[in-house]
């Protein structure tokens, strides 16, 4: 082997999963099919928020590995399943698994993308990471960091995925090694650790401690972060935008755009509340005066009455013609 080419024969042994609505019946899939003797380790984000998780015991049942929530800083066993906790983000760091309160990512934590990237800065090409069906951004810019330190990505087709989105948007920001049918994936993951590879010595960076990135945004923009007010920045990867804090929120741009919409239908019903309790106020009021044996501000109060109807009425016409948030403009109109 040239000396200046050393490459060094290795086995794909973690695996990172990151699914969501959807992906249920995959990861039982992949947990039934992987062998008793299995010489790696996965690793599973799925979008529970702060809800209890049932995950580990179901995939216990479905097949023949053991599965956990992790410990904070366990050590990594082979043969084992770690399923990302409620309210935590799961990390990898110099062979242990560490939990993270760290702020939350695409509106969730646990969040997938935080998990691809310690997984890539740890484990560089012996990773293997899967991105299932869901709806969102998130696992694409982490998949794109497997693929740069070497690793391999996998992901369900879109096409055929109950909830496209994820998969969809880490397909187009890099082309995945492999795009397969959810039935097909669980065969996949029992095959690509079972081949040692060569590879360029390790792009991992073992050892340097596990950090939630706040700082590696390019371009301020003038938006606000939809989770703590904090001015954004921008970080423009393959022609996918990522929008990020500087205390660590992280959002595309789909999930930026649905937040805006959030938050403009939030203060149109603030103020179809105040409008129709102008309204009744003005209605009390009409009541009084039309009883007060002297001109009483009748005509006003009338006047306001059918005013704050009539912007109450707009304002639920507006509601209501507002688009679908996540359809492109050809898809909303077909």
């Amino acid at each position: 082997m040239a000396p200046d080419d050393p490459q060094e024969p290795l086995r794909r042994d973690i695996i990172v999963i990151g699914g969501s609505a959807g992906s249920l019946d995959t990861l039982r899939a992949i947990a039934l099919a992987l062998p008793a003797d299995f010489a790696g380790t996965v690793f599973i984000v799925a979008h529970v928020g702060q809800s209890r998780s049932i995950l580990p015991d179901l995939l216990r049942r479905a097949g023949k590995l053991t599965a956990s929530h992790p410990r904070e800083q366990e050590r990594i066993r082979r043969r084992h399943i770690y399923v990302a906790p409620p309210d935590r983000h799961m990390l990898i760091e110099d062979g242990n698994v560490c939990l993270s309160r760290g702020p939350r990512e695409h509106f969730t934590r646990p969040a997938i993308d935080p998990l691809f990237r310690s997984a890539a800065r740890a484990c560089g090409a012996r990773v293997i990471g899967v991105v299932l069906s869901g709806g969102g951004s998130d696992g694409a810019v982490g998949l794109a960091a497997i693929q740069d330190a070497g690793g391999l990505a996998v992901v369900e087709d879109p096409s055929e995925a109950a909830f496209p989105d994820m998969p969809q948007t880490a397909a187009s920001l890099r082309e995945p090694d492999f795009v397969a049918r959810a039935v097909d994936i669980p065969a996949l993951l029992v095959r690509l650790p079972a081949e040692r590879v060569l590879v360029a010595p390790a792009k991992a960076t073992e050892g340097v401690p596990v950090t939630m990135e706040t700082n590696d945004f390019e371009r301020p923009v003038a938006f606000s972060c939809p989770e703590c007010g904090g001015a954004l920045k921008v970080h423009l990867k393959n022609g996918l935008d990522e929008y990020g804090c500087h205390v660590g929120h992280r959002f595309g741009a789909m999930e930026l755009l649905e937040s805006q919409y959030e938050g403009v239908e939030k203060g149109i019903y603030v103020a179809l509340r105040m409008l129709n309790e102008q309204a009744e106020f003005a209605r009390r009021m009409i009541a009084s005066a039309r009883n007060a044996p002297l001109d009483n501000g009748l005509v006003y109060w009338e006047r306001l009455q059918v005013q704050a109807e009539e912007q109450a009425e707009t304002l639920r016409r507006f509601l209501e013609q507002r688009p679908i948030v996540g359809l492109m403009p050809e898809a909303a109109d077909g």
